[in-house]
């Protein structure tokens, strides 16, 4: 266990940039969907995550027992299931959205953990933001394929979660990059069969490597340190912020205008899990991002 930082200003801004190029990286791949599809842009992503971190990290050099193993492989797949389902929902639905939907399943682990009656305020919050983004009315503006795979992406993020907890004795190097070659087994496949050789374009790959790089393993590099140095309850809370500032790149980057009730769906969700993260037990499940 790491001793947070007496002044949690520089692992605070570091985690900013962590949430920051995880968007703008996001923001940046959905360019790539009109040349290669959400598939094919998922696996160059996810593809291109797992050699920059093999590369890194080397996990070959630490043992790995046949039960860690299972858990490990268990934890990709979901996070290759979860990736691709994601990128499929960023066709039809904007981004924030897309991410403030995804957030109800580390949401809805928190919630399950806890008894207590607070989190019944952090529960309705949460699920009248749904409410308000879900399109349930016939004449509803969001596309109802896209909700639904962003829905299927919270589930295996909730999975993930679960999944992750039980492979959390081992370094966070040594699982993440085995659990993104797992990941990598699942999404490039499906992303070879919907782009083809189309993958191969020199200018694709880099743009590829350049997603992975600013969506994958820079995020996931400063939140490491970012999780060594800040106390939980921050480093939870500044998570939380991550519907909002994707609604707002994608606003910058993509174009993409929310109506009102969207922003306010939005906060909505960012307040239950700002309050769940504040008024949390120590033992709650943890809900670090996922190349989301």
């Amino acid at each position: 266990m790491h001793r947070p930082t007496a002044t949690p200003w520089l692992p605070a801004l570091a985690l900013l940039g962590s949430i920051t190029a995880l968007c703008i990286g996001t923001s940046f791949a959905k360019r790539l969907f009109p040349l290669v599809g959400a598939e094919g842009t998922s696996a160059l992503r996810v593809g291109f995550s797992a050699l920059v971190l093999l590369a890194l990290w080397r996990p070959w050099r630490w043992p790995l027992s046949h039960r860690d193993a299972g858990h490990v492989i268990r934890y990709g797949l979901t996070l290759g299931v979860m990736n691709l389902l994601f990128y499929m929902a960023l066709r039809t639905i904007p981004f924030g959205i897309a991410v403030a939907i995804e957030f109800s399943g580390p949401l809805a682990v928190a919630m399950l953990a806890s008894r207590r009656a607070v989190d019944a305020v952090w529960l309705a919050l949460a699920v009248a933001g749904l409410v308000m983004l879900l399109p349930l009315a016939a004449d509803a503006a969001l596309d109802r394929t896209g909700v639904l795979l962003a829905l299927g992406a919270a589930v295996c993020w909730a999975l993930y979660i679960l999944f992750g907890k039980r492979a959390g004795h081992l370094h966070a190097g040594h699982a993440v990059s085995l659990g993104l070659v797992a990941a990598s087994v699942v999404v490039v496949p499906v992303g070879v069969a919907h782009a083809g050789m189309a993958l191969l374009d020199p200018r694709v790959l880099l743009a590829g490597l350049g997603v992975a790089v600013v969506s994958s393993a820079l995020p996931m590099s400063l939140e490491m340190m970012a999780l060594k140095r800040l106390p939980s309850e921050t480093f939870g809370i500044m998570v939380s912020l991550e519907p909002a500032v994707a609604s707002l790149l994608a606003l910058i980057v993509l174009g993409e205008r929310l109506a009102p009730s969207q922003w306010l769906a939005i906060g909505f969700i960012v307040a239950a899990s700002v309050g769940s993260t504040v008024t949390a037990r120590p033992s709650r499940p943890p809900g670090a991002d996922a190349l989301g």
